[in-house]
């Protein structure tokens, strides 16, 4: 399962222009699910973006989680994080999960999330969406939870 997690002032999902999931001060993350993941996979990004200290602390340094800030995140499923373009120009997909398998896990981060009484906005899994998001820092990282060590 990878992760771009990104640190935002606010963000929002819309689907057909209606917003279907927003937040102010947290965190954007776009989900990727890999065949094979499990539910293993997404205990351990949940925990780990719940618990991902990259908000300041009152010195100035990445010291807080967004449970700490009281932060919101908007998680929004994105197979495409799965795309492989190794040798060619049009990525294929291979590596993402099957839609009803990729959602249950989605589903499973987004609760795993709100098990740590962090606040989770959603995206609609398989919609086109338009995300928007103000970048804060810039701060974006990447997860993925087989790189766990």
């Amino acid at each position: 399962m990878r992760a771009v997690v990104q640190r935002v002032t606010q963000a929002s999902v819309a689907v057909e222009g209606n917003i279907t999931g927003q937040i102010k001060h947290g965190l954007m993350v776009l989900l990727g699910v890999e065949t094979g993941d499990t539910d293993k996979d997404a205990q351990y990004l949940g925990d780990k973006i719940a618990k991902l200290r990259i908000f300041a602390d009152d010195e100035g340094k990445m010291n807080r989680s967004v449970k700490d800030v009281g932060g919101e995140v908007l998680l929004v499923s994105q197979f495409t994080l799965l795309g492989d373009a190794r040798g060619q120009n049009r990525p294929g997909f291979t590596q993402a999960e099957e839609p009803v398998r990729a959602n249950e896990l989605y589903i499973a981060c987004c609760e795993r999330l709100e098990s740590h009484h962090v606040p989770v906005a959603r995206g609609v899994f398989r919609a086109h969406m338009e995300v928007t998001l103000v970048n804060d820092g810039p701060v974006t990282l990447l997860l993925d939870s087989k790189k766990q060590f």
